[in-house]
């Protein structure tokens, strides 16, 4: 079964030119909406309501979490999926469930074709106003099963502004039990964080309650590369163009 995450060397790269634009429905939520920002204790989890889809695989797939993985403030190296082997600073992932298909989450994700997830390489460069609308209230959320409301915002904002350049194949759950059920759509422009909101992110979370006697930091949440053998990797874009920053 194919696992993931998994490294984008250059020479398993094939140009797919049937691979289209994303088209994201429902993103752009009202601050007078509420979000469910949490700490599950393998990462911080913002909960997505049914409206945000996306359009564009064929089969519906809604949207129901996005999370982060990062490393810690001494290795800085947290993304999952690496390109020609460096890692980034932290990675994001959106997930979405074959909602055609499946009536939830928890069925989809043990069906081949039952999971889709947009995954965000994050580098460390400026600071950004979208990404602190989940970064602020860390500090809520310190120690595992803390939940807060936050206000609504476009979650399209924290993608790359290009949708049209990506990797796309098909692995697995980076957490367990790993399903091997998602699509993966990687996009080949990282997004920008500062180093304080990074810091924060490396800082500010436990893996333990609050009433634990004996904390543990949430760092290094993220799994290794996974083998890749004899699989292509898809992508819609035609090597040796530069990578453009967000």
């Amino acid at each position: 079964m194919f696992q993931s995450p998994i490294d984008f060397d250059s020479d398993m790269l094939q140009y797919d030119s049937t691979l289209s634009p994303l088209v994201l429905e429902g993103y752009n939520m009202s601050s007078n909406e509420q979000f469910i920002l949490g700490n599950n204790g393998h990462s911080v989890k913002l909960d997505l309501p049914p409206n945000m889809y996306i359009k564009s695989l064929g089969p519906r797939y809604t949207a129901t979490e996005l999370h982060l993985h990062w490393g810690n403030q001494n290795n800085p190296r947290g993304s999952e999926h690496t390109v020609d082997g460096n890692h980034f600073a932290a990675e994001l992932h959106i997930v979405h469930y074959n909602s055609d298909k499946y009536p939830d989450m928890s069925t989809a994700r043990e069906k081949s074709d039952g999971l889709a997830v947009l995954a965000v390489l994050i580098e460390m460069g400026s600071f950004s106003p979208s990404y602190d609308n989940i970064f602020s209230y860390l500090q809520d959320v310190k120690y595992k099963d803390q939940k807060i409301q936050i206000p609504g915002f476009n979650i399209q904002d924290l993608l790359p502004q290009n949708l049209n350049e990506y990797y796309r194949y098909q692995g697995s759950l980076t957490t367990p039990p790993c399903f091997p059920s998602v699509l993966w759509t990687v996009f080949r422009n990282p997004v920008q964080i500062s180093q304080d909101q990074l810091l924060a992110l490396e800082t500010a979370l436990y893996c333990t309650h609050i009433d634990d006697p004996s904390p543990q930091e949430l760092v290094n949440n993220f799994r290794e590369v996974q083998k890749f053998d004899e699989r292509l990797v898809h992508v819609s874009f035609h090597q040796g163009w530069r990578l453009g920053k967000r």
